[in-house]
């Protein structure tokens, strides 16, 4: 039975998926103090940056100046994300406290993204994870377009259950699952999470909604009766995403956790802090 104290995590995932799909670039100066405010409202997880070419988001390129800069508070992890041993290799030097993994449930959305298949892309991503393990680092993976694909259509919940289980294989501690071009229904995202359980545990999982056709939070309550108790989301909303035209940016963080708290759930986060956050991210995006 739900208690008042049962906790959900938010993952805040603002910094990199939110800011990477703007345009103009942001300074430095400001990606840090977003950090910096968000690392003062009670979230544990924070991911800040990715550690990707330049050629591709070049809004990213500033990525070790933002992680030497950040503040570290006791009690908050700082996540980055890396494609490849390059990227990781400057996750280290740069002190990132996990690492992520970024596969796709959808051929089309892989070819896009990452130009190349799904198997080719696990195979990418296996030295990261070895490597990881052997340096002791936490590795995250995401599966994006679990229900819906930009060029594909309706994802096979198969198709991210596959996934899934490989990355879970190779030792992530934790697998967020993208609707990354938010249309998916609560009938979609119910039948994916079927199929996903059979291979993986609720407690290894979390929720990744975008917001496009605003069923975010009834997605996130769907995720929930599943067993799920971990979410990313966006500061303000921010976000989108370059490789799926239109969607909008993952669900508003604030969002999240006011639903949470209706809903009897402890996020352990401080709404007013938050908002002060929230406010900073959105001037950062009516400003560029």
């Amino acid at each position: 039975m739900l208690t008042m104290t049962e906790h959900i995590s938010i993952f805040e995932v603002g910094p990199r998926d939110g800011l990477q799909n703007e345009k103009t670039a942001i300074s430095t100066d400001d990606k840090v103090k977003l950090v910096d405010l968000l690392s003062q409202t009670g979230l544990n997880k924070i991911e800040v940056t990715s550690f990707v070419s330049p050629k591709w988001v070049p809004q990213m390129a500033d990525a070790p100046d933002v992680m030497a800069r950040i503040n570290r508070p006791a009690g908050v992890k700082f996540s980055v994300l890396t494609p490849n041993m390059r990227g990781f290799n400057k996750a280290v030097v740069a002190n990132a406290d996990e690492v992520a993994i970024f596969a796709s449930a959808s051929e089309g959305f892989s070819q896009h993204n990452i130009n190349c298949s799904i198997t080719e892309s696990l195979k990418r991503f296996a030295p990261v994870a070895q490597a990881a393990h052997r340096t002791g680092l936490p590795v995250r993976g995401y599966v994006s377009c679990v229900a819906e694909c930009p060029y594909d259509g309706e994802t096979s919940p198969a198709n991210a259950a596959q996934v899934v289980e490989v990355l879970h294989a190779m030792g992530c501690y934790e697998i967020s699952l993208g609707d990354t071009i938010g249309r998916a229904t609560p009938d979609q995202i119910d039948n994916m999470l079927t199929a996903v359980l059979d291979v993986i545990p609720p407690t290894a999982l979390a929720g990744h909604f975008h917001d496009t056709a605003g069923r975010a939070i009834d997605n996130i309550d769907v995720s929930i009766a599943h067993g799920l108790r971990c979410f990313d989301s966006s500061v303000a909303g921010l976000g989108g995403c370059p490789y799926a035209p239109g969607a909008a940016g993952n669900i508003a963080t604030e969002t999240v956790v006011r639903h949470l708290t209706a809903k009897g759930f402890d996020t352990g986060i401080d709404l007013e802090k938050l908002m002060i956050a929230a406010n900073f991210a959105t001037m950062l995006r009516t400003s560029v």
